[in-house]
């Protein structure tokens, strides 16, 4: 699923770049020779070369998974803002809609613990000026117009925990997926770190798993 609005490629440093000549220096010696003639001048130019400063890696906003509130991470972290939304918010607009406009009514969060369903993310995208739009995986990402997509946040199998335990019973789990400084990224609040995909021909591979 991408939002569109209703809104570090290559990191290689440049090559040397030379800025030309620092001023002559002048060594002036005059001949001991009879007739009191000078030497020819001595001249040292000197080439000056700058090296550009290395490229920082972009700063990356990264929300990380806290009880069941992977939604909540997943539009934070494909807006790259960790006050874009909170669980309160989340939580009044999943109050606010009744069931006659929820797509799966069967999925609640009565006790705010997160959990939110696709109603709660496009509701929550809407007060942004967002719009989110169906995407079926099977279909071909080099299709979408890029530049008119802000993120993508996708709903994946995930493996259910029990603190350190991890239990042979799997779950639905949101995720963020967006571009920062040319790369995309995948923003999964179970991540340790941001993971590159790469570029949007990687991306389109990467979707397709």
């Amino acid at each position: 699923m991408g939002s569109t609005p209703c809104s570090g490629k290559g990191r290689g440093v440049g090559s040397f770049q030379e800025l030309g000549c620092m001023p002559w220096k002048v060594s002036k010696q005059k001949s001991e020779a009879a007739g009191g003639g000078c030497a020819p001048e001595s001249y040292e130019a000197l080439n000056a070369r700058v090296v550009p400063p290395p490229q920082q890696p972009p700063a990356i906003y990264h929300e990380k998974q806290h009880r069941e509130l992977c939604a909540l991470h997943a539009l934070n972290n494909v807006f790259q803002d960790g006050a874009a939304f909170s669980r309160e918010a989340l939580q009044e607009i999943y109050q606010r809609l009744s069931p006659s406009t929820l797509v799966t009514p069967h999925k609640k969060s009565m006790l705010g613990n997160g959990n939110y369903d696709v109603n709660v993310i496009m509701a929550a995208l809407q007060t942004r000026g967002y719009e989110a739009v169906w995407w079926d995986k099977r279909r071909d990402v080099s299709s979408i117009a890029l530049p008119n997509v802000t993120g993508f946040i996708l709903n994946v199998p995930s493996n259910l925990r029990w603190g350190p335990l991890r239990l042979p019973l799997k779950r639905q789990h949101w995720i963020g997926v967006r571009e920062v400084g040319g790369v995309y990224y995948n923003l999964d609040s179970k991540l340790r770190n941001p993971h590159p995909i790469g570029t949007a021909d990687e991306l389109s591979t990467t979707a397709k798993k």
